[in-house]
């Protein structure tokens, strides 16, 4: 039988990215121990912000698994979290992620490391194409071999309290015993929204800083999108401008159905899918929802699931639009992975009480 008091659960995150999967599972009670990336930009916000965690900055086809082994305590029920990159399932690539993409090896070299180590307890998150794939196939065949319990299913990550329309596919897996991945606590109910999440940032002007967070800063708006921003409705699309200031491929019947890139937010609706551009207004439904800019690196971070104290750069460092917006719009909503953590230790908890 097992106790949480004395098996506690210890947990190394593969993929680890700037720790929004971690930062969610030490919220709900898990002992984060390492993080292994390949991106060295990702050492600081995850070590700064993970309490005690180690980073590797690693490619995960060259872990070893001895190096887990050596990380995880012998008296630990051990998670293995391998959120891999989503690029090459993603709807927004259109057609142009395919098996010899590099990145589908990934989700390949998780299960080589699930496989080796053996850890009690495995959950994994990605977009919802992954589901209909050859590689996704494989590594569930690989979790029944080797004994697993297995839960997955497609989540609206609004049901789990992130103020934005995203939906993943989480999976977690047990070797303790029958698990499954309960609805949100939002679920049927009215969603955070923008305005829940960033009404009250300090206002900035287009390609402003505010004074105390060098993050609540927007990216400097052309004259032409400064135009569209002033003549877009909060929610509404670039039909409702004049003719003279739409984009030329707009003006095409093959461009007219994309209605989702230069325009603004709505305060009373949770935020569109945030990509690794949300800090650019003609990259989707990323404007303000009333000032004249694109939302700043902070409040999509917020918008996001980070809280806004979440420290992503060393005091003095460049900050980069591309960077941190590739870095956040990337990462794993801290609120799913909270909701991921609790799942697991409630399914522990059912497993010491035998139910």
């Amino acid at each position: 039988m097992i106790h949480l008091s004395s098996h506690p659960v210890a947990a190394i995150d593969l993929f680890c990215g700037v720790g929004g999967l971690s930062y969610g599972l030490e919220a709900a009670g898990v002992n984060i121990l390492a993080g292994a990336d390949i991106d060295p930009s990702c050492r600081y916000p995850f070590e700064a912000n993970i309490t005690g965690a180690r980073f590797l900055e690693r490619d995960a086809r060259l872990l070893a698994p001895e190096e887990l082994a050596e990380i995880w305590p012998q008296d630990s029920l051990r998670l293995l979290a391998g959120c891999a990159p989503c690029q090459p399932f993603s709807p927004y690539q259109r057609g142009r992620g395919t098996p010899s993409d590099s990145r589908w090896s990934l989700l390949r070299e998780f299960g080589r490391l699930v496989r080796a180590t053996e850890p009690e307890l495995v959950t994994t998150e990605n977009v919802p194409r992954l589901m209909g794939t050859s590689v996704f196939g494989a590594f569930l065949e690989l979790l029944r071999e080797l004994d697993y319990s297995i839960a997955y299913r497609t989540c609206n990550c609004a049901d789990y309290g992130l103020p934005q329309k995203r939906r993943r596919l989480v999976l977690i897996a047990s070797r303790l015993g029958p698990i499954d991945i309960p609805e949100g606590y939002l679920s049927g109910l009215q969603p955070k929204t923008v305005g829940d999440a960033i009404r009250r940032m300090p206002p900035i002007a287009s390609g402003e800083v505010n004074a105390t967070d060098p993050l609540h800063r927007s990216r400097t708006l052309q004259d032409i999108n400064r135009q569209r921003i002033q003549a877009s409705a909060p929610g509404g699309s670039w039909r409702d401008w004049p003719e003279e200031l739409r984009v030329p491929c707009h003006r095409r019947a093959s461009g007219r159905r994309f209605r989702n890139v230069y325009a603004r937010m709505s305060w009373d609706e949770p935020a569109p899918t945030l990509t690794t551009y949300f800090y650019n207004f003609g990259a989707g439904r990323f404007g303000h929802p009333e000032q004249d800019r694109a939302i700043s690196i902070r409040e999509g971070a917020i918008l996001q699931g980070f809280p806004a104290e979440y420290d992503f750069v060393e005091s003095g460092s460049p900050i980069s639009f591309t960077t941190l917006g590739r870095l956040i719009g990337n990462a794993v909503p801290p609120p799913l992975g909270a909701a991921i953590g609790q799942t697991i230790i409630h399914h522990i908890r059912n497993v010491r009480l035998g139910t």
